[in-house]
């Protein structure tokens, strides 16, 4: 096996993955916790917790955590999702013990001070404006919504100025106490790690984390899902993503999943890049690809468009799926995107960050974690049936589309039954 993994006492999984001839490490530390855990009062919430853990605890200030990762040359972030959130940092591997005590103390001894909640509030605020502003982004919101109007799923990572807008320290304090326990993490290395001496550290500086139980997803039903979402803006595109429900994460077409979506709307050789841009020059941004989660899934086309040009836009979607439907991929075009995607995933494979991600996201999911081989051979041994089963699975479902634009519903229907 290609990577280490042990289970503390408390729950706590360590995974690591040594990588011969590196200096760096990058260093993870995952919670099971997104906007897919959140209630209706705590939408962002997850998210802010995340901004929340960089302001300060009894022993460091917001600057001091700043200035040591700077004195190590380190890059420190974090990010969340539906259904995670991880605080990395990549260092030089010489700071890992100094690395994981600060991450330690981040993590478990943040103050949630009533001040820097306060500003912080106004930080993200700000996020979800500079967000909206950004119909391309935005549009992928609405979309979602339709998609899972009754599950958390379709609520924005972000949350809403009003639900952001009142959190106080005892949402944050309630928050950390249900979610950030040690049966509920990951702490995940990659680089120039050793597993026992990360073991040790993790001994050291999490063994107090309390234990518990892993958040849990159940299944999403898609029945209720709307057909038609809009938003009226006065933009000068018409942004438009058009979907329906994809693979789920770990399910066993995804691979073949993968290869479809690159078919279809990858590369600059790709079927809609080729049929939008290249020859009717109807777009500068076309793409397929899925947001897959545990239990559910989107699959979705987007598309940015001066308004006028939608109806058109809509028909070479509709008659391109429909193409994929009938006639599969042939064996040429299976060849290109496999060897696509096997470069890609190399390229990507080249830093301790991306080994660390994608260890991490696998393990704080619980599903198979291949090595970069491992995933190599599931790509190449992808058939032309395979993309016909997927094709069929995904793309005969009727759609869900979503569209930011200056057009009303009566237009975008019009467009819509025209197509």
């Amino acid at each position: 096996m290609f990577y280490d993994k042990t289970t503390l006492t408390n729950g706590l999984d360590i995974v690591s993955e040594h990588i011969p001839g590196v200096r760096s490490i990058t260093l993870g530390i995952w919670f099971r916790v997104g906007s897919r855990d959140e209630q209706k009062n705590q939408l962002g919430l997850s998210h802010f917790m995340e901004h929340m853990m960089f302001k300060g605890t009894d022993l460091r200030s917001a600057l001091d955590i700043s200035m040591a990762f700077d004195s190590m040359g380190a890059v420190l972030n974090a990010f969340t999702s539906k259904e995670y959130t991880c605080y990395y940092a990549s260092i030089l591997d010489e700071h890992l013990d100094a690395a994981v005590e600060i991450l330690a103390d981040m993590l478990q001894h943040s103050q949630f001070a009533p001040d820097a909640i306060k500003t912080e509030r106004e930080v993200v605020i700000e996020e979800i404006a500079r967000y909206e502003d950004e119909p391309s982004d935005h549009v992928g919101d609405i979309f979602t919504e339709a998609m899972f109007p009754s599950d958390q799923l379709g609520r924005s990572v972000l949350g809403t100025r009003q639900t952001v807008g009142a959190f106080e320290h005892e949402s944050c304090a309630a928050y950390l106490s249900r979610h950030y326990h040690a049966g509920n993490a990951v702490m995940v290395a990659a680089g120039n790690v050793d597993h026992e001496a990360l073991v040790a550290l993790a001994e050291r500086f999490f063994a107090t984390l309390p234990g518990g139980t892993a958040n849990t997803r159940g299944a999403v039903l898609d029945a209720d899902r709307q057909l038609l979402t809009f938003e009226q803006k006065d933009t000068e595109q018409a942004h438009l993503l058009y979907g329906m429900p994809g693979i789920p994460l770990g399910d066993v077409d995804r691979f073949a999943g993968h290869l479809m979506d690159t078919a279809l709307g990858g590369p600059m050789s790709s079927r809609l890049f080729q049929e939008v841009r290249e020859k009717r020059g109807l777009a500068y941004a076309v793409y397929a690809a899925t947001s897959p989660y545990i239990r559910a899934s989107q699959f979705f086309v987007y598309v940015g468009t001066r308004p006028s040009n939608l109806r058109e836009v809509l028909g070479v979607l509709r008659s391109e799926i429909a193409l994929l439907l009938d006639s599969g991929v042939g064996a040429e075009e299976l060849t290109r995107v496999q060897e696509y995607t096997v470069g890609h995933l190399v390229l990507s494979a080249e830093s301790t960050r991306d080994h660390m991600l994608r260890l991490g996201s696998n393990a704080v999911q619980d599903l198979e974690i291949l090595s970069l081989d491992e995933n190599i051979e599931r790509y190449r041994a992808v058939s032309q049936s395979d993309i016909e089963r997927v094709a069929e699975r995904v793309l005969s479902a009727e759609p869900t589309v979503a569209v930011i634009s200056p057009l009303d519903r009566a237009e975008l229907e019009a467009a819509l039954a025209d197509a």
